[in-house]
């Protein structure tokens, strides 16, 4: 059982000081939220002032949430839709034309359910060239997904997914070829 008096952030979890931290959640929930929707090179402005990569002619969507951008990098012509979450405790690395659809979470944080100290980490999740990520997906923390995968709406994915296939379903599993 966890004993949360005891549990402890590591040190320099966040990748960035406490000061750094609130100023990007106050950007992100005024001048990144409430831009308008077609101010996408806006938005790609002020999360590369916050340390993300971000590559070309990239659409996120206004209603993205980023935990910590200087732990995204996103390739050239990616979209990023209404409403994603990407859950960047650990990096988060997107391949160029990759689609992550709307209200889908990328997770790379969760906590030892073994440890009394409920110790928190983060994993990598990658997200290969090509791929698109449909609606409300949710991607668990160490995940690779390989070239243009597709993983179908409301799927789960908690193993990593081979290229050029057609995954679906609570775990996600190949079902077909896409090309």
């Amino acid at each position: 059982m966890q004993d949360l008096k005891q549990f402890k952030l590591p040190e320099n979890f966040r990748g960035k000081n406490a000061i750094i931290v609130q100023l990007w959640w106050f950007v992100q929930a005024t001048l990144f939220r409430l831009s308008p929707q077609f101010a996408y090179t806006w938005r790609r402005f002020l999360l590369r002032l916050f340390g993300a990569e971000i590559g070309k002619k990239v659409i996120i969507r206004p209603s993205t949430k980023i935990t910590y951008p200087w732990k995204i990098k996103i390739g050239d012509y990616c979209w990023i839709g209404d409403e994603v979450t990407l859950y960047s405790l650990g990096e988060i690395e997107i391949g160029k034309n990759t689609v992550i659809s709307q209200k889908s979470y990328i997770c790379t944080g969760t906590h030892d359910m073994h440890s009394p100290k409920f110790d928190i980490f983060a994993k990598k999740i990658v997200i290969k060239d090509g791929c698109w990520i449909a609606t409300d997906v949710f991607v668990a923390p160490g995940i690779t997904i390989e070239k243009n995968v597709v993983v179908g709406a409301r799927s789960s994915v908690f193993h990593s997914l081979p290229e050029n296939k057609v995954c679906i379903g609570s775990p996600a599993k190949p079902i077909k070829d896409r090309f």
